[in-house]
């Protein structure tokens, strides 16, 4: 079981509700699900691209990522619709968690010049949207056998109605936030 998963349930829903004053454990803030997502551009052009950065999300994550398909044909991109461009994986429960406590405590650290996450980058409903520029930060990954080099969306979704109370989830969580910027 993850360690996070018994930090959340001992130390940060306490806290939650003594500083929102939940009445009840169920109006807590929670992380819902983590999406890993990818948008591999020349992957409908190159099978083997896509193939690698599938092996790479399923070492990532720990599970099998879902193939992501263009919804329609866009003439100035070469792209048809129905062509793979991509793919994702949605965690939940343990694998959720563990790979969380993976990213906060291993793989962001090791990001070159790391000041910290961005706090601004909620959406309004308690969502946080992260961006990594290449894939060679996770520790999962080898990284003489990389040939090619790809970005990636981390979301996590919580089940707070709003930002504040989700960047305090996030923050009792562990995440290292930047200070100062983008913060309301």
């Amino acid at each position: 079981m993850a360690q996070l998963k018994d930090r959340y349930e001992t130390e940060v829903m306490p806290a939650l509700r003594q500083k929102y004053g939940y009445k009840n454990r169920f109006q807590v803030p929670a992380v819902q699900v983590v999406v890993v997502n990818a948008g591999l551009g020349k992957a409908g052009q190159d099978k083997e691209f896509l193939d690698e950065a599938v092996n790479e999300f399923a070492l990532i994550t720990g599970q099998k990522p879902v193939i992501t398909r263009a919804r329609k044909s866009i003439a100035s991109f070469n792209l048809r619709k129905g062509a793979r461009i991509g793919c994702m994986v949605t965690l939940r429960r343990d694998r959720m968690y563990e790979f969380l406590e993976r990213l906060i405590n291993v793989t962001l650290p090791r990001i070159r010049d790391f000041r910290g996450v961005p706090p601004g980058s909620f959406d309004g409903r308690g969502n946080y949207t992260l961006g990594i520029k290449e894939q060679a930060i996770f520790p999962e990954i080898n990284y003489d056998s990389i040939k090619n080099v790809y970005g990636m969306g981390i979301t996590i979704v919580t089940t707070a109605d709003a930002d504040d109370p989700a960047r305090e989830l996030l923050r009792l969580l562990g995440m290292p936030f930047a200070s100062g910027e983008g913060e309301s």
